[in-house]
């Protein structure tokens, strides 16, 4: 209906309307010059150079462009591995590993905990032997390798290189990426097995050997992505994510090892939502802040203040009504990505709130990215969005809103003590619970689950893994154990649990024990006979 009021009148009913971003920040109807007068301008306007907010790479995709991962994990190493080539032949230039819930926790697929969960939302790795078969035919110095593992992380890095070893890498020259992020999971995703001080010596170990041994290996991916998953605002993603990184940083400083030297080690992992210019916002702001908490850290090589992150479209943005929405929801997350200047990028399946994505919706996920890197124009200049008077303003508002949190986080005493006193686990819900109001009361719309609803049928094949994966393992594991050397697996083990009571290095007494096929569930149980478990 046309407005039969003054043109001014209208203007101002149309100006009325207030609207947020999910963190809160109010959205005007109109940026101008004005609105950047109280900003620092972008510094000096190039990528490259410190604080960052433009990227970390002076020509950013000019010069190469991001690496296309998809997540693929599931039921055994040899179903995992015919998908990895699948990948693999159609243009996937870094493999992303998921595993299995017991895998995570530190149990074997024969352990009782794990009945019913062997292979199922990743694939099952209970040994050296399963790894072998998992990379069957893929040589480790020519691929980069993501691994979505946490407290069990120092063992499957452990697989990993005892692999390439078997295969004659060059460790110096293999390169890929441990999630390793434990804070997150006390905060966010539950799949911990030690207490947090234990846990951070294990993170350290990591990093001082890994800094010797495998000089180009990612030694963590400080993971904002669960955190969002879990029910966050953008704005609570940085600025968690950001203070658990601090808090790594002062751990492996303690512990006496050169910011300068693991800094550039270290590797974030963060979410892309719906809201294209928030996201945007987001990852710039976040490469700024990270900058300045590394220069004031005692960084002093710019390479060590460089925020490198991967990106994974949202999988909790997706819905079971009207699946295939899935995939114009996951192609505005890769443009925020692309344009918010991601080193590396994962692009959800349309079928994942239905199940595991098959292997049609993987390829349309990284066909996904292949158009937006090819056809959208998007990589073609540093920072495309860089002088928009709303991008630059939201930029500083997500940063301001991000530095209030971590201040508070400080004054509680840092990140561990924070999630101690469950503050960060209550940001969390809160922001979960108002997300979902918004949602129930029509304030927020999701297409196809509160508006535009259709009466449909559900067509779409799902993914099922066969129950007889775990029979299968159990099997595999029984096999293995008769054929090993038990007198060193003894003697690794008992070299495992005697390591740990003192303060040398973990990580060549477990990477010996992988070596002699000790299986993941007995190293992990060495240690929680030294460490607990963390209730």
């Amino acid at each position: 209906m046309p407005c039969i009021l003054k043109q001014n009148d209208c203007y101002k009913m149309s100006t009325d309307k207030k609207i947020f971003t999910d963190s809160g920040i109010e959205i005007k109807t109109i940026y101008t010059r004005e609105d950047l007068s109280d900003i620092s301008p972008v510094e000096d306007g190039k990528a490259g150079v410190f604080p960052f907010t433009r990227g970390v790479q002076p020509d950013m995709y000019r010069g190469r462009l991001w690496t296309m991962r998809q997540y693929a994990g599931f039921s055994t190493a040899e179903e995992s591995n015919q998908r990895y080539h699948y990948l693999l032949s159609q243009g996937v230039n870094g493999l992303s590993v998921a595993f299995d819930l017991p895998t995570q926790i530190g149990y074997d697929s024969d352990h009782p905990l794990a009945d019913g969960e062997v292979g199922k939302v990743g694939v099952a790795i209970n040994s050296l032997e399963d790894m072998e078969i998992l990379f069957r035919g893929i040589k480790l110095d020519e691929v980069t390798s993501s691994m979505t593992i946490n407290a069990s992380g120092f063992i499957l890095l452990a697989f990993y290189v005892a692999l390439a070893k078997k295969q004659g890498a060059d460790l110096s020259k293999i390169s890929g990426t441990i999630q390793n992020d434990i804070l997150k999971e006390y905060a966010a995703r539950g799949t911990y097995i030690y207490p947090p001080k234990a846990s951070m010596r294990i993170i350290t170990d990591i990093f001082e050997w890994c800094a010797k041994e495998v000089p180009k290996w990612n030694t963590i991916s400080i993971s904002g992505y669960h955190i969002r998953e879990a029910g966050s605002t953008a704005v609570q993603e940085v600025a968690f994510t950001l203070s658990n990184g601090k808090a790594y940083v002062q751990a492996a400083m303690q512990k006496g090892l050169d910011i300068n030297v693991f800094g550039k080690r270290l590797s974030f992992f963060f979410n892309a939502h719906n809201n294209l210019f928030e996201e945007v916002a987001k990852f710039r702001a976040a490469r700024r802040m990270w900058a300045k908490i590394m220069k004031d850290l005692g960084a002093t090589d710019p390479k060590a203040m460089m925020l490198r992150f991967h990106t994974q479209t949202g999988g909790s943005t997706l819905t079971a009504q009207q699946p295939y929405n899935n995939i114009s929801r996951v192609t505005l997350q890769t443009l925020a990505a692309v344009l918010g200047g991601t080193q590396s990028l994962h692009t959800n399946g349309y079928d994942e709130a239905l199940s595991l994505p098959t292997e049609e919706a993987a390829g349309i996920a990284l066909k996904t990215q292949q158009i937006v890197a090819f056809e959208s124009g998007a990589p073609d200049t540093v920072d495309p969005l860089a002088g928009s008077y709303f991008v630059e303003t939201l930029t500083a508002e997500v940063e301001s809103a991000a530095w209030k949190l971590i201040e508070k986080i400080d004054a509680m005493g840092g990140s561990v003590a924070a999630i101690e006193q469950g503050f960060i686990q209550d940001e969390i819900a809160k922001s979960a619970y108002e997300y979902q109001r918004h949602i129930e009361s029509g304030e927020k719309i999701i297409v196809g689950v509160n508006k535009f609803q259709t009466e449909e049928k559900n067509t779409i094949p799902v993914f099922k893994v066969d129950e007889e994966v775990q029979t299968r393992q159990i099997e595999k594991l029984k096999a293995l154990k008769l054929k090993r050397d038990n007198d060193k697996v003894n003697a690794s083990l008992n070299a495992v649990r005697e390591t740990a009571l003192g303060t040398e290095n973990l990580m060549p007494v477990v990477l010996e024990a992988v070596e002699n096929y000790c299986t993941l569930g007995e190293i992990a149980d060495e240690l929680r006979k030294v460490f607990g478990e963390y209730k």
